[in-house]
């Protein structure tokens, strides 16, 4: 979605987000940056995590749209806003509205996560619930500004947002004056873009690499193509940055400031959330992981220091069951296997001791007697196993088949 107001067109510049950062002052958190031991020892160069999944409202939303919504006219203000979101920028828009005594009213999916719903509304906004698809949900929202004159907040398509975006490069330059690479996910760009505005005109050395999902990379193309263009169906678990076209005033800012763009795979962001989960003890999002799972696909394409960007913690506690799943599954940390046993007293026993003095911890186990592929005197065991990694998975396979035990491939 974009605009055509010239006002909504113009460049963003740094005494923009300079501007936003004193409007910012004592609103949004300078929030921490941590270091990472575990990928510094993979990139080779120390790695710190730029921690806006513990700015308020749990990601970087916040700042963009309160400078945004700070902005308007008097006259504009006493009209309202409105926003429509999946989560993150629902939850920016409301404590920013309700913070400045503005009346809010945020159009979310009627498949929203109910924790985000329910925080959208604990900050003061009003949720309406419409549409299955975010398009939808937006088409609905801005249907809602033209009959009743709120003023739509848009969620990375404007000049104040993309300022307001930006302060997080400024931080990251006063908390770590030797960065040399910053990497951060990429959904319509605000983010990316306000971070190069910022740090490009004080270290144009620095570089600045985009993260995408692959199955919603919009950027790719449309850089090819020198403006933006649509995906159809953009498709990943990372709901953050599952935007089917750029928006008209970050891709130009992108276009010409930031370095690179990559893509990375669900299996990799699933195995980034865990290790931020694991070895940095930081609830992030699928999008949020997004630099850490670039950073994990290809350690050596990094010039380090690294600062990469966990842009927000909302993670749905479902979805975060599922994703960690996935990524102890992408990481060889799940087997399942299918057996054939002769089908008599003990012989599953016999196959849980074996497994037992392998270490491997039995999840689920699934007893097939009656399958008509199978012998008179057959049954089939389906074994879901929780196992240390790859090379304990291929032990527990040669152990069952030295074992004498039928492995259904």
């Amino acid at each position: 979605m974009s605009y055509s107001t010239a006002d909504s067109l113009r460049s963003v510049t740094l005494d923009d987000v300079r501007g936003a950062q004193k409007m910012l002052a004592g609103v949004a958190r300078a929030t921490a940056m941590e270091g990472s031991r575990h990928l510094s020892q993979l990139v080779g160069a120390p790695v710190h995590f730029k921690c806006e999944n513990l700015q308020r409202t749990g990601s970087f939303k916040l700042r963009g749209a309160y400078v945004r919504i700070a902005g308007l006219l008097p006259e504009e203000r006493a009209a309202g806003v409105v926003a429509a979101s999946a989560g993150n920028h629902a939850q920016g828009v409301a404590l920013a509205s309700s913070l400045l005594g503005v009346r809010a009213t945020v159009f979310m999916p009627m498949g929203a996560p109910l924790p985000k719903i329910s925080a959208t509304r604990e900050y003061g906004a009003e949720v309406r619930l419409h549409g299955q698809v975010v398009d939808e949900t937006l088409a609905a929202a801005q249907e809602y500004a033209a009959e009743t004159g709120a003023v739509f907040i848009h969620p990375f398509d404007h000049p104040d947002v993309i300022a307001g975006q930006g302060t997080v490069g400024l931080e990251i330059l006063e908390q770590c004056p030797e960065v040399r690479t910053i990497v951060v996910g990429v959904g319509g760009g605000g983010l990316a873009a306000g971070i190069a505005v910022a740090v490009k005109a004080l270290r144009p050395d620095v570089r600045i690499v985009g993260v995408q999902a692959e199955g919603a990379a919009a950027y790719p193309p449309s850089l090819a193509a020198g403006h933006p263009v649509s995906i159809e169906h953009p498709a990943t678990m990372a709901d953050g940055i599952r935007v089917g076209r750029p928006g008209d005033v970050p891709f130009a800012i992108f276009r010409d400031l930031v370095d690179e763009v990559r893509t990375v795979s669900e299996d990799a962001l699933s195995a980034a959330l865990l290790l931020c989960l694991e070895r940095a003890k930081l609830v992030v999002e699928p999008a949020g992981a997004s630099p850490v799972a670039a950073l994990q696909s290809e350690p050596g394409a990094f010039e380090g220091p690294v600062a990469a960007v966990l842009s927000g913690g909302n993670v749905d506690p479902l979805l975060m069951q599922r994703v960690l799943r996935h990524g102890m599954a992408a990481q060889g940390r799940y087997l399942a296997v299918r057996l054939r046993l002769t089908d008599r007293p003990g012989a599953l026993a016999t196959l849980l001791g074996v497994l037992s003095v392998l270490d491997a911890n039995v999840l689920d186990v699934s007893h097939v007697r009656t399958d008509p592929r199978l012998g008179l005197t057959e049954a089939e065991v389906e074994l879901h196993l929780e196992t240390k990694g790859p090379e304990h998975c291929l032990e527990v396979g040669r152990a069952l088949r030295e074992a004498g035990h039928t492995v259904v491939e």
